[in-house]
C-alpha cells in the first residue's frame, strides 16, 4: 500500500462539477492499493500518516502532527500510485487490486484515519473521474509504502 501525502492549506474534490469534500489546513493523502496489502498495511499507513510531524511549530520548524494542529484530512483514491514504467512508455497498473481487495481496505484506512484524528475525514470517490485541487503548503510532500517499513 502507498500513500503521497500533501500538507495543504486547503484541497478539494469534484465530480461531475460539483464539490464532494473540501478541507482547510490539513493532509491530502493519494492512496494506492496492491493485491498484496492488508489491514496491517493500513493500519500502519494510518499511524504513520496522522503522526508524521511536518506541520511548523511557533519556531517554524516542522515538529507537529496533523493531530496538533487540529487539521483535517482528504483521502483520494488513486492506482496510479502503482504504476510500472520499466518497459515501453504506457504505464502498466497491473500491482493496482481490483475493486474486491482495494475498496475494502481503501474504507478500513478512512475509517483508522478518522479514528486517529478523532473526526470524519473526506473522501473523494473510489473509481469515479475526479477533479482535485489543493494548495499545497511548503511545498511538503511525502511517499510512504507499506513494504519499505524499515
Amino acid at each position: 500500500m502507498r500513500i503521497l501525502i500533501q500538507r495543504v492549506n486547503e484541497a478539494s474534490v469534484e465530480i461531475d462539477k460539483k464539490i464532494k469534500s473540501s478541507i482547510k489546513q490539513g493532509l491530502l493523502i493519494l492512496v494506492g492499493i496492491e493485491e498484496a496489502d492488508s489491514t496491517e498495511d493500513s493500519d500502519w499507513l494510518a499511524g504513520k500518516a496522522t503522526g508524521l510531524r511536518i506541520f511548523d511549530d511557533e519556531n517554524g520548524v516542522m515538529n507537529r502532527s496533523v493531530l496538533d494542529v487540529d487539521g483535517e484530512i482528504l483521502v483520494v483514491s488513486q492506482f496510479t500510485l502503482h504504476a510500472m514504467t520499466k518497459k515501453g512508455n504506457r504505464p502498466s497498473y497491473i500491482r493496482a487490486a481490483g475493486h474486491e481487495t482495494a475498496v475494502p481496505l481503501y474504507e478500513h484506512f478512512c475509517k483508522q484515519l478518522s479514528l486517529k484524528l478523532g473526526k470524519d475525514v473526506q473522501t473523494g470517490t473510489f473509481g469515479a473521474d475526479m477533479k482535485v485541487a489543493l494548495v499545497n503548503n511548503g511545498p511538503v510532500t511525502i511517499w510512504i509504502d507499506s513494504k519499505n517499513k524499515e
